[in-house]
């Protein structure tokens, strides 16, 4: 369903951003959402306009339930009706337990996990009304592996798959509900890594490389369309079979 709102959070950056793009490429019209880095932001909407699209952008901390009632009420205001969300906002820091503080994970789970909750709560009456939507929640590969220097990202990506069943099972028929989990990703969470040992890391990949953000784009981009309309609660591995390996 094209020419409806489709909120993608975390959209200033990395996959968010590619997701933004390839949304409105796709005619959905976007709502470009960041928590601080508007600059950039609006480098994205700015993006968007160059190739035709329409996007707003609006300001939220995910983990704000006030925060995130305000972003759906915009777009609402602004595009009518909402029918995809893509839960993308995400945080880490590496840390193992020892070093691990209390607050530190809390942080983590609140913006990957609670903050996916917070957005599909408020946009899921929404989608109801329309009778039509489309979820997707951004997992990660360490959802499946564990980390041996995340614990708390780990947990809160395992969270989002917990969730994305649930809400798949709730919200039917009008609304799908998937996950998807990416393996190693270029984008400027993972820039560091990558600069430090991109090749070590290509090396453990059976497709001898790191995803590139509009890749992982490409595969929200088939669920939130009408070819993917028969698949709901179910996580996308996009990993370049690193499993295997």
């Amino acid at each position: 369903m094209e020419n409806v709102g489709a909120i993608v959070t975390g959209s200033s950056r990395g996959i968010g951003e590619a997701t933004a793009v390839r949304l409105a490429q796709d005619g959905f019209l976007v709502t470009v959402n960041y928590s601080s880095d508007e600059e950039r932001a609006q480098e994205t909407k700015r993006t968007i306009e160059d190739h035709g699209g329409t996007a707003i952008v609006v300001q939220a901390d995910v983990t704000e339930p006030d925060d995130v009632n305000e972003l759906v009420e915009k777009t609402a205001q602004e595009f009518g009706d909402i029918g995809v969300l893509v839960n993308n906002a995400g945080f880490s820091k590496h840390a193992t337990l020892d070093e691990l503080s209390h607050a530190e994970w809390q942080k983590v789970l609140d913006v990957n996990l609670t903050g996916s909750f917070n957005c599909a709560k408020a946009v899921a009456p929404k989608m109801k009304d329309l009778g039509w939507g489309r979820i997707v929640n951004i997992s990660s590969l360490r959802a499946m592996t564990g980390s041996d220097h995340g614990s708390h990202y780990a947990s809160s990506k395992a969270g989002v798959l917990g969730l994305t069943k649930s809400l798949a099972l709730e919200l039917a028929p009008e609304v799908t509900v998937n996950a998807i989990s990416p393996g190693y990703t270029r984008t400027p969470m993972t820039s560091d890594a990558l600069e430090e040992k991109e090749e070590q890391i290509a090396a453990k990949i059976p497709l001898a490389r790191v995803a590139e953000s509009p890749e992982i784009a490409g595969v929200i981009s088939f669920l939130v369309s009408h070819d993917g309309s028969y698949v709901t609660g179910e996580t996308i591995n996009a990993n370049g079979g690193i499993y295997m390996k």
